[in-house]
């Protein structure tokens, strides 16, 4: 350690802990000129920012916590993705792309890992959704930023080649980290959505694009109401209850947010004939005899 520590004393460090009401560790508690405490525990807050943090007082983290809220309500793309000398992202094919090129965008924060695998299964239904929106959304007006919390760069390398879209550079810890914490990310993966004036949508894009697909763009409020009413009505028209002759147990209308038909196999979304008994699932439009 580059610093002074004090002797080894049971009874000191006793007192020090109670003084300060020390109930966990690491812990560190910043003392002003007069000797008294300044912050009752600065530890995250210098796991946050670093040395942003100095001189860990209150101030200082309501002043750090007001710049996170600028930059997550300000609508301003560069200001979350661009950090000093680069104003660029990334793709794993060689592709880079100035940030302000992102700007009046729909704009997707993926944050996720290789070796997490609900990151490799939501990576499939994102890379899904993105290559059809491609082809159907108003042109160029939807792109995703890959957030890495991969372990290294070589995990990231074999990660990123993979993905269609752009990435922060992995070398760049910084931006990294201060995105999850600007938008309080807690488990991986998650999905961010950026609106095309540069304000947060939602935060918890994961379940629209699990559920709908490209159909939830442009990720709305109102956008999504109007997908749940459609699939409300869907399942008004189809029978509770059915019998079909590929399976020897009744099926029941279910709603499921990802399923593989056990009939065709392909994959399918909102409402299936499933059965209580064994794992089996039907589109129905799969159905031997229409209803």
């Amino acid at each position: 350690m580059p610093w002074l520590a004090v002797p080894f004393d049971v009874n000191l460090h006793r007192r020090l802990s109670n003084h300060y009401h020390i109930d966990h560790i690491p812990s560190f508690i910043p003392l002003g000129s007069d000797g008294m405490s300044m912050e009752e525990d600065a530890a995250a807050l210098i796991a946050d920012y670093g040395t942003d943090a100095f001189p860990f007082t209150r101030e200082r983290r309501e002043e750090l916590k007001a710049m996170d809220d600028a930059k997550r309500l300000g609508g301003k793309l560069e200001e979350l993705l661009a950090y000093e000398g680069r104003n660029y992202l990334i793709s794993g094919h060689g592709r880079e792309m100035w940030v302000s090129e992102l700007v009046g965008k729909t704009v997707g924060l993926y944050f996720g890992a290789h070796w997490c695998p609900p990151c490799r299964a939501f990576t499939a239904q994102l890379t899904e959704a993105y290559n059809e929106l491609l082809l159907t959304a108003p042109y160029q007006s939807f792109e995703i930023v890959f957030i890495s919390t991969d372990r290294d760069s070589k995990e990231f390398d074999l990660h990123v080649r993979n993905m269609p879209w752009l990435a922060i550079p992995y070398e760049e810890d910084k931006t990294r980290q201060d995105l999850c914490r600007i938008f309080d990310i807690k488990k991986i993966p998650a999905l961010v959505l950026v609106g095309p004036d540069g304000k947060t949508i939602s935060t918890n894009g994961r379940p629209m694009v699990s559920l709908y697909g490209a159909r939830a763009f442009p990720f709305t409020q109102r956008k999504i109401a109007e997908l749940e009413a459609d699939m409300r009505k869907e399942g008004d028209g189809l029978p509770h209850h059915v019998k079909d002759p590929k399976h020897e147990h009744v099926l029941k209308l279910d709603m499921a947010k990802a399923y593989v038909c056990d009939f065709c196999r392909k994959h399918g979304r909102f409402w299936a004939f499933s059965c209580d008994v064994c794992d089996y699932d039907l589109h129905p439009t799969c159905l031997e005899e229409p209803f």
